[in-house]
Parts: C-alpha cells; structure tokens; sequence
C-alpha cells in the first residue's frame, strides 16, 4: 500500500505550487476579468512548456505522466489560473497522437506564447454554437464531428458574453471560418475520446485544488473571527460543514489517485469511476465553495474579498460540460451496462491502495480456512452482530494464528504485518462472516499489551489469540452517551497500599458482545475533583467478578446489545491499565483503532449489486427500470460512495504504514462511510420500493436489512457529531467546538 506522494513526483507539485502562488495571485486573477484570460500568465506556462507536459518526446512535449499533470492542475485550481490549461494540454496531446504536418505546424505555433488552443467539448455540427472556455482569445479550437478531427480557425474574435466567472468562453459556431482536418476514422475518434476523458480528470483535479483552498481559506477566517467572546469556529454550525467538506474533498483527492491507477490497471471500471470522480469533484467544490462563503458571513459577498472568486470560478470551469448530474447517469451506463469508453495512457502511477502480495499468502490461507470451517446452512453470513458468532469458528481461527494475525507469535498471532493483516481480514467481509468479538477483543488486546502489567497479559492475552476468550467495550453511560470522559461509574480504592485494589460501582449502556465475553474494558472516574478527562482510570475486568449484571436490550436492527451493572466489585489492581487517572492515555489509542471505515463500502456495494440485479427484471413505463436515467445516476452515487469510502479506509492504514501524521483519518473514514450507509440504504431502498420493505435473508431482503442496520452505524464507534468535531480540530485547525 502506498498512498503517498510519489518521491519522484515531489519536484512537480514544489513547482508548481510556487510557480502559481507568485503567478496567479489574487490581484491578477481580479485583473484577468471579466474575460477571465491572464496572457502573461499564459506566456509563462509556455516558457515552462507546462502545456506540453502530456506531448509525448516525440512529438516534442515532455511526455510526462496523467498523474503528474493533475498535480499541476490541482495547483492550477489552488490558485484560479486564468488560462484554458486542461484544454490545452489535452489539445496538444491529440495533435501529437494524431500526428502529420498540421499538427507539427500548430504545436509549434502555440510555442510562440502569443497562440492560444482550445478544445470543444462537445461534437461540432455546423451552424449549432457552443461555449467553449478559452475560445475568446484562441488561435484555433480543436473539435470532433463525429468523424474528423479538426482545427477550427476563427475568421475573427468570437464574441465573449459575460458568464458567472471569466474563463476566456468564447461563443463558437463550427463552420464559420477556415477548418483544417488533423485526422479521420477510427483512430481520430478513439483518440478524440480518450482526450475529453483525460479533460475530466485534469478539471477534476483543478476542482479538488479549488476545494481545498477554499476550505483552507474558510477555516482560517473562523478561528480569526470574534463573535459572542470565542472565534465562530468553535460553533458547531460552522465547524461541522467545514469538517465534511474536508472530508469530501480529501476523498475527490485519494478518489483521483484511485482512478488513475485503475486505468494504468486496466480495471473494468476504471471508466466509470472516471465519470463518478468528476462528478464528485463538482459537487464537492460547490459544496466547498459555499460553506467556505457563508463562514465569511456579508463580506463574503463583497468583491474585495478572495472567497467570491472561488465561489463563482467553481461553477464555471464544471459546468462548461454540461449538467453534471449527466455524467453520474453516464458512469451508471458504464457500471451496469458495460459501456465502453476509451481512456487515456496515464504513463507511470506510483500509488497503490491495495496490499502487496507478501498479504496475499496469509490472504489466501485465510481464505482456505474459511471454505473448510464455514458452512452456509450453519453458520450466519448475513447479519453484522454478535448474534453470528460462532465459538467453533473462532477457536478454529485461533488455532491459527488467523485471529489476531500482527499479534506476537507468543500472544497467538502470527507477527504479520500490517499490509498482510489487512489483507487476511479482507477475507472476513468478502465470506460474510461478521465475528464481531473479534473487532472488539482485538482492540482491547492491543491496548492490554501497550498499557496491561505483565502479570495481565500472561493471563489474557495468550488465551484471546487462541480463541478461547473474547472481550467487550463498557464505555457508554446512560446519561453520558458518545463524551465517555463523563464517566460517572466510580472505583475506590479496596484498602491501603500502591497494591490495594478497587471496588467499582455503576453501569454501562450498550454493552454488546458481553453475553459472549470474559473481560470487559471499563472506563471509570477514581477522581471526581479534577477536570473529567483527568480523573478516569481504565481496567479490564473479568466478567465472572461478583456483583456484575448483564442486563438484554433488544433493538429495532434484530441486534442485542446489553445493559450492565457493577455493584460493588472488587478487583486486583493487577487489571488496572495504565496509571491512576491516566485513562485518557489509555484511551486515545483504543479510541484510535475503534474509529474508521471498516466494512460498510462493501455493504453499500452488495445492497446496488442486489438492487441493480433486481431492476433488469423491473418494467417501470413499458421499459426495464434498469435503463431510466434516475435509477441509473442513482445506484452511480451509491457505488461512488462506496469507492470514496473505501479509499478514506485505506488511508487509515496508508498513514500509519508511512508514518504520516494522522490528521483525524480514522473519524474522517467513519464519519463519511456511515453517512453514505445511511443515505444510500434508504434511497436504495427507495429505488426498489414496494418489494423493498418485505424482509428476507437474501436479494431485497438484504437492503431492508441494511437499511435497518446503517441507523445504529453513526451512533456505535463515536457519533458523527463528535467525529466532526475531531476532524474540523486536527485536519482544518479550528477551535474545540461547541453547540
């Protein structure tokens, strides 16, 4: 797994994020308008031969990677560059492809610094007029028929409307002056194609560019502004739209990256998911650029501030494509239909997001495991609880090593590391086989060994990497809910002595997986005079202690998680974890591991498999349902959330396997996976209404199911509220915020 910037590609993104902080300013973005075109700015580019990055050698560009020049976009987009870069590099890049004298003579025109090409997005029909960015001041615009590949070559300066936002748009109509045919056929269409697709991606990135500073732009104005005695930061209303939007920003980026190492792959959706991350990458600067303005409050509004000019260049460098909700419908042609699209040589991709095959040994003993142990008319492959733990699976597992496989090979594990052991626990989710307790004793194991006395992981830990044990959460109190630091359940010293032991009093709600368990992780207040983060200690405590009640509590998901109550138990101090009132120690990193993405991409991922299977049966007004635009735009969006979720998971182990400082990653994945689960089980269960409600252990059955199951997933694990809370103070800086 690698998710990081390639060494390699460090030179480029250096470059160019200095060269347009010092050469498309603010002031020169302001002095560009209203046409939108900085010539100076489009000289230097020139000069730099930025342009002709994707120019292959040959045909004398740079021949540098998709990969390196999205990097120069998302640059671009930081800094609003008033010049038509996506198109022109695209341009350049089909005239070399095609190749032949014309196309020579005009890459070597646009060398001059005083030429202009641009690119039409749409085919060229005679007499039908089109917008095309950078067209007002353009030499030549390349276009398509449907057949030829063309330079149309203005007669005279084609008329520049005011728009939204300056971008050069020029009103084209084909036919109006001299047009040169580059090339014609098959090959002229295939490399047409791949052209505008390439178009999408470098726009995409400008727009994650665009986003990201616009968020930058917006947090650092909340902690500066004063209102009510604290900075409006602090206030979760400002605080929480910032948050997500970093969030989704930061999956348009790593979504980006996904893309362009799918199509070096040649994976069968790499097409889709071109059309999906564009249209993520529009929504997410419109979202951005509209949360970061409303932070500004009226002088957001006001010309002299930046912020507008994001807020009005992103919408105007999407929407000269068109309707963006077109190409979600389009990405669903491609994922359910198998629509063909041709697609750009994205060149060298140095980013990875899956394990190497050292992960794939232990991936597929797992695997082997399974298919032995696992029996569909015994075992439970369908719920998510703890309800489908089976003991004899789990000692199997055990047995193994296959537990807790980055376990030390003394504590049961197999010393594996981390890319294989996320490999070998793919294999949980792609069986269906939940095993809950082993998510939960597998956190509280590493904390026992980080934090647990010796005397305490020699009489645990061996006995959890068997299988012979597992171990649950008692962290949630009934009034304290998701700020576990609230902690009202008490431990007094039993006796006198550094030695003495502690009697516990109190309860925990929302205990699930005590019925199954031997300890339990508790957290408890042993001094109610400090700060409350201060003054709680962490034990593990065996659950056949006297004076401990589990109590069932049945819920609307056919779950049961437990209430549990704690009178007057005395435990040594031996499972006392961590120091006295040094349980936020303690915690910090248990809460680390128990906040991520986990499995739901796959669930939003079967339940569109299943709805998507369904609807090629469905007629809905005389036609398949399977072919209408809505359903098709609708099941694209479940499966993008899907793939954004996934690769927000992924960072979560990308950045702790290269050491990058975790900047909420965890919450970040949990946040915006749940969410998605939650918003695409209920139209997913819109989608495949009236059958949808009936309930069943397989087909629709399982997005009822599901659609029941997602309301718990942004409660369980820390609430979205909070979880935003900790992205909006660690990723964007902003202040500890409040209600």
């Amino acid at each position: 797994m690698k998710l990081g910037l390639p060494e390699d590609s460090l030179p480029v993104l250096e470059m160019f994020e200095g060269f347009f902080a010092t050469e498309s300013t603010p002031a020169r973005v302001r002095a560009a308008e209203p046409l939108g075109f900085d010539a100076a700015l489009w000289r230097e580019l020139v000069a730099i031969e930025a342009p002709f990055m994707r120019l292959s050698a040959d045909a004398g560009g740079g021949g540098m990677s998709l990969f390196d020049a999205c990097l120069m976009m998302e640059q671009a987009g930081r800094r609003l560059a008033s010049v038509p870069l996506a198109e022109a590099v695209v341009a350049l890049r089909v005239l070399g492809e095609l190749g032949g004298d014309v196309a020579q003579q005009w890459i070597a025109k646009v060398r001059d610094g005083e030429s202009v090409l641009t690119l039409a997005l749409h085919d060229a029909r005679p007499g039908e007029t089109q917008l095309v960015p950078g067209a007002a001041v353009a030499s030549g615009v390349l276009t398509f028929n449907g057949s030829d590949v063309a330079i149309d070559i203005p007669a005279a300066a084609l008329a520049a409307p005011a728009t939204l936002s300056g971008v050069g748009i020029g009103v084209f109509t084909p036919g109006a002056g001299e047009r040169v045919v580059i090339a014609s056929g098959e090959r002229a269409a295939a490399v047409w194609a791949a052209g505008i697709e390439e178009w999408k991606l470098l726009t995409s990135a400008a727009l994650i560019g665009l986003s990201k500073e616009a968020l930058a732009m917006g947090a650092a104005y909340a902690c500066e502004r004063i209102a009510f005695g604290q900075p409006i930061g602090a206030n979760q209303g400002i605080a929480h739209p910032l948050a997500v939007d970093a969030i989704d920003a930061d999956g348009a980026g790593l979504l980006l990256y996904w893309t362009l190492r799918a199509i070096a792959d040649g994976e069968p959706d790499a097409a889709a998911t071109v059309s999906m991350l564009y249209w993520w990458s529009v929504r997410t600067a419109t979202q951005c650029v509209a949360h970061s303005l409303h932070t500004f409050g009226g002088y957001g509004l006001s010309v002299e501030y930046d912020i507008q000019l994001y807020h009005r260049r992103a919408k105007t460098w999407a929407l000269v494509l068109g309707d963006p909700q077109a190409e979600l419908v389009r990405a669903g042609r491609r994922l359910v239909f198998g629509e063909k699209a041709v697609l750009p040589d994205p060149g060298v991709v140095d980013v990875d997001f899956y394990p190497p095959t050292t992960g794939k040994e232990l991936a597929d003993e797992t695997r082997a495991l399974f298919q032995r142990i696992l029996d569909p008319a015994k075992h439970n492959l369908v719920d998510h609880n703890f309800e489908s733990h089976d003991w004899d699976v789990h000692r199997a597992l055990g047995e193994a090593g296959l537990l807790y496989p980055d376990w030390p090979v003394k504590w049961g594990g197999r010393g594996a590391d981390a890319d294989s052991t996320r490999a070998s626990l793919t294999v949980w989710q792609e069986v269906g086989y939940a095993g809950l307790p082993r998510s939960t004793t597998s956190m509280i194991g590493h904390v026992v060994q980080k934090t647990g006395k010796p005397e305490l992981q020699e009489e645990v830990l061996l006995r959890m990497g068997r299988g012979e044990i597992s171990a649950c959460l008692g962290y949630t109190e009934p009034s304290g809910g998701s700020d576990v630091f609230a902690a009202k359940t008490r431990a007094v010293r039993d006796g006198d002595g550094p030695d003495a032991g502690w009697i516990i009093n109190g309860a925990k709600m929302f205990t699930s997986g005590a019925e199954l368990a031997s300890y339990v992780i508790l957290i408890t207040r042993t001094d109610p005079d400090v700060p409350k983060h201060k003054g709680i200690t962490v034990f593990l405590v065996p659950m056949d202690k006297p004076g401990i009640t589990i109590t069932p509590v049945h819920t609307f998901m056919d779950e049961r998680t437990n209430a549990t109550f704690y009178s007057d138990v005395r435990v040594e101090d031996k499972y006392r974890l961590g120091e006295v009132n040094g349980g936020a120690k303690v915690l910090a990193a248990a809460l680390t591991m128990e906040q991520g993405g986990g499995y739901y991409h796959i669930l939003i991922r079967e339940m569109a498999d299943i709805v998507v299977e369904w609807a090629r049966g469905e007629q809905r007004n005389g036609r398949p349902l399977v072919e209408d635009s809505n359903f098709l735009a609708r099941v694209a969006r479940a499966y993008a959330d899907s793939r954004i979720s996934e690769v927000l998971s992924g960072r979560v182990l990308g950045s702790r396997l290269a050491g990058i400082p975790d900047l909420a990653f965890g919450p970040a994945s949990k946040v915006f996976s749940t969410e998605a689960f939650i918003v695409d089980s209920a139209d997913l269960l819109d989608l495949a209404a009236p059958r949808s409600l009936l309930r069943g252990q397989d087909g629709l059955g399982l997005v009822e199911k599901g659609y029941r199951h997602s309301t718990a997933t942004s409660i369980y694990g820390g609430t979205s509220e909070v979880l935003r809370s900790m992205v909006a103070e660690r990723r964007l800086g902003l202040p500890r915020s409040r209600a």
